[in-house]
């Protein structure tokens, strides 16, 4: 009887070993745990980006007037006979002097 007892308890044991630090153990599950979260954290914010791409490419689709806004902000171009003023605060004018 006495070795039954000591068998169950290294038998235990052994599953117990196995069950917190053997390959695919509690410890595995909680790390896929934190890399599922950050995943999903990651495709979020992918799926934001996705969706503001998708409006810029419907706006250039349907009409010039986001083309023209474009070449605007990013490419600095004015139409014909359309005079630009660009003003510099005056903290701007004291950066370019100090720069000098």
């Amino acid at each position: 009887m006495r070795l039954f007892t000591v068998l169950l308890l290294v038998l235990l044991g052994l599953s117990q070993y196995r069950l917190w630090f053997g390959q695919h153990s509690i410890t595995d599950y909680w790390r896929k745990q934190d890399e599922i979260r950050t995943q999903l954290l990651s495709n979020q914010e992918l799926e934001k980006r996705n969706r503001l791409l998708k409006a810029d490419v419907t706006d250039l689709q349907q009409g010039l007037d986001a083309i023209e806004e474009r070449a605007r902000n990013e490419l600095g171009l004015i139409k014909q006979d359309e005079v630009f003023f660009r003003l510099f605060s005056q903290s701007d004018n004291t950066d370019n002097m100090n720069e000098r």
